[in-house]
């Protein structure tokens, strides 16, 4: 069950950073450049939330007990 929600709670944090990077980049078209745009996503927090999220799924698939 622990890994479970370890699992779950790794996805809502993959998918609430990746929803604000892609929302952060209606920048880019007020004219933002890339290297601006990754500068600026660097300083958000919540930006951080996608890799971490990331590292959480896949510490629950590959850590969960193997039942066979």
């Amino acid at each position: 069950m622990f890994f479970i929600f370890i699992f779950l709670l790794g996805f809502g944090l993959a998918v609430s950073g990746g929803v604000s990077i892609i929302a952060y980049s209606n920048f880019l078209p007020a004219g933002l450049s890339w290297i601006d745009y990754l500068i600026f996503l660097t300083g958000r927090p919540e930006c951080y939330f996608l890799p971490v999220g990331f590292l959480l799924m896949a510490i629950a698939i590959y850590r969960y007990p193997n039942t066979h």
